[in-house]
């Protein structure tokens, strides 16, 4: 699916949501469903079903844009409650949502949770934007988002492209879990640069996470 489990804290981790993407391109009447908030928060439910976490935590841009929060239905926003309830329930501040949060917290009806900032869990350090790699400091333990990361093969004559985790084994880059949005090549240089070894992309399959070392990229 593209969610992190840590199951030692009990915690499911999902980065950039986007909720409300596809009804922000249809207000600018741009022909794109707005159904992918539904779409989203099926896969979210399916997880939260699946492993019980006690946390969970939105890793950042869990919302496409200012208006985002009070543009959803209200069965979405139900949801999000019911899927929180009696959990520890963090939104973490993306750039996409940052100011969409701030003016929630300020509101009559909030969203579940607490909204944070960069957040330790054990020995990682939850973050929305990965940060540049330094010679003093491999970023060891940095969970990130942000990027989109996804990884292309090419087998039997054509190209693969799917949503992949990106990890050197000190820091890792978690795939877009929202249903529209889209991803960047691994090799890239936003996010080749930021690991100082070649490392593994874990690209998201039908039924499996699929381990591609970083020489069978394109």
């Amino acid at each position: 699916s593209g969610a992190m489990w840590v199951p030692a804290h009990g915690a499911l981790i999902v980065a950039d949501l986007h909720l409300e993407k596809g009804a922000a391109f249809a207000v600018r009447g741009q022909l794109l469903p707005p159904y992918d908030s539904r779409a989203t928060l099926d896969k979210l439910e399916a997880e939260i079903a699946e492993l019980d976490p006690a946390m969970v935590v939105l890793l950042g841009d869990s919302f496409h844009d200012t208006k985002a929060i009070p543009r959803m239905a209200a069965e979405d926003r139900t949801r999000l409650d019911r899927l929180a309830a009696g959990r520890d329930w963090l939104w973490l501040e993306g750039n996409h949502d940052r100011e969409a949060l701030a003016r929630d917290a300020d509101a009559a009806a909030r969203l579940p949770g607490r909204i944070v900032g960069d957040m330790a869990l054990g020995p990682l350090r939850l973050t929305h934007e990965p940060e540049p790699l330094t010679a003093e400091d491999d970023r060891r333990g940095e969970v990130a988002g942000h990027l989109h990361p996804a990884a292309r093969v090419a087998a039997y004559g054509r190209g693969v492209r799917r949503p992949c985790f990106v990890t050197d084994g000190s820091r890792i880059i978690l795939p877009a879990f929202g249903a529209f949005t889209g991803g960047l090549n691994v090799r890239d240089p936003a996010i080749a640069d930021l690991f100082a070894v070649p490392p593994l992309a874990a690209a998201l399959g039908r039924d499996r996470v699929h381990a591609l070392a970083w020489d069978v990229l394109r």
